[in-house]
């Protein structure tokens, strides 16, 4: 090999040691780029809380009841006054066999034109509870005052409007097999037990128009009403036949447990037992004259849906932590995927290196050797 391709050949590998070399560089850079963002993964690992199940324990809690007749109380709060007495908060509750209730019911039919619609149940008509019952009398509409005995042509029994029913037929106005079983007196009685319903109703349900049925009890051969807002039935969805379609809310008369509280009443004085546990209370009279002592029953109760909750929420903390630890976790698995190529790639750079610089020293030999000759032949 002559001098100048000698020495293009050793410049052209300086070039390509140079360029390996400056490559090498570039890939540890990346190394500690990918380091550096595997650290903050792992630094996010490390600063993720792990989500604790609930403990029942957190939602048990231990009541104090005790019993006044027929009501039942729960204390809700005792405060110690500086007296040595208590000012006690606690619920009362107690069940209401004369109430209104949400009951099922049967397919409605509605006929008619609108604004005169008429709501059937079976073969027995929807009665507005507003309506006095009306009976017929040789063709004339009559209303019955059960303090007198007599039918009037007028709902306020209007003095001169008597009418005559002697020796005659009275047909009550009404498709109803319960109340065409009943004297004019029962019926009197009888709207005026639903005047009550009425105002339970429309205390409960809201305003407005009710209607009415009754409905025979096979078990007890009783008749029981079965109660109907008329703006449900109005709006509620009919087939051609006008038979309902959507579901119509239907209240009848049934038991419910109804709950008072009863808030800081002052001079209450509670007894404990030997483990610290509240035996007795002994609370003062509405004025305060008189003191009745209650025996106390001590019961640990879980607040269920509240725990529920919890551990629902935990449940869905521990899949949220979960995915964000797989996310993490894959993305820490690329960057070791990248950092092993660019590892593998830096060794290769490493082996090219070796062997350029191998080849450099061969051809440094022979510019030396190059050089020598020439020296000695011009010497």
């Amino acid at each position: 090999m002559g001098m100048a391709a000698s020495q293009a050949r050793f410049l052209g590998l300086t070039a390509r040691k140079t360029n390996v070399e400056y490559e090498g560089q570039q890939i540890n850079q990346q190394r500690t780029t990918l380091s550096n963002q595997s650290a903050n993964y792992y630094n996010d690992l490390l600063g993720m809380s792990v989500p604790v199940p609930p403990s029942v324990d957190d939602y048990t809690k231990t009541v104090y009841t005790f019993e006044d007749g027929a009501l039942t109380n729960q204390i809700t709060a005792m405060i110690a006054q500086a007296n040595g007495t208590y000012s006690v908060s606690y619920t009362r509750q107690w069940k209401d066999d004369f109430s209104v209730v949400t009951a099922a019911t049967s397919i409605v039919n509605k006929s008619g034109t609108e604004g005169n619609w008429v709501y059937r149940v079976g073969a027995t008509t929807l009665r507005n509870m507003s309506d006095k019952l009306s009976y017929t009398i040789d063709g004339t509409i009559a209303y019955y005052n059960s303090q007198d005995k007599k039918y009037y042509s007028t709902e306020d029994f209007q003095p001169g409007s008597e009418v005559d029913a002697k020796d005659k037929e009275v047909k009550l106005n009404s498709d109803d097999e319960y109340l065409n079983s009943l004297s004019a007196d029962q019926l009197a009685n009888l709207q005026k037990e639903e005047e009550e319903y009425l105002e339970l109703l429309k205390q409960k349900y809201g305003d407005g128009d009710y209607l009415i049925r009754y409905v025979k009890n096979s078990s007890t051969g009783e008749y029981v009403p079965y109660f109907y807002k008329q703006s449900d039935l109005e709006v509620a969805n009919y087939d051609a036949n006008g038979n309902s379609q959507s579901n119509i809310n239907c209240y009848s008369v049934g038991s419910e447990t109804k709950t008072e509280e009863v808030k800081a009443v002052e001079g209450c004085k509670l007894e404990k037992d030997s483990s610290g546990r509240y035996i007795n209370i002994t609370i003062p009279s509405g004025d305060g004259a008189n003191e009745i002592t209650y025996s106390l029953t001590t019961s640990t109760v879980t607040d269920q849906a509240a725990y529920e909750d919890a551990m629902n929420q935990y449940e869905f903390d521990k899949q949220e932590y979960d995915q964000s630890i797989n996310d993490i976790n894959a993305k820490i698995e690329i960057i070791q995927a990248q950092d092993k190529n660019l590892e593998l790639r830096l060794k290769q750079l490493d082996t090219e290196q070796d062997a350029i610089q191998t080849e450099m020293d061969a051809v440094q030999k022979v510019i030396e050797k190059n050089t020598e000759s020439t020296f000695k032949t011009f010497g």
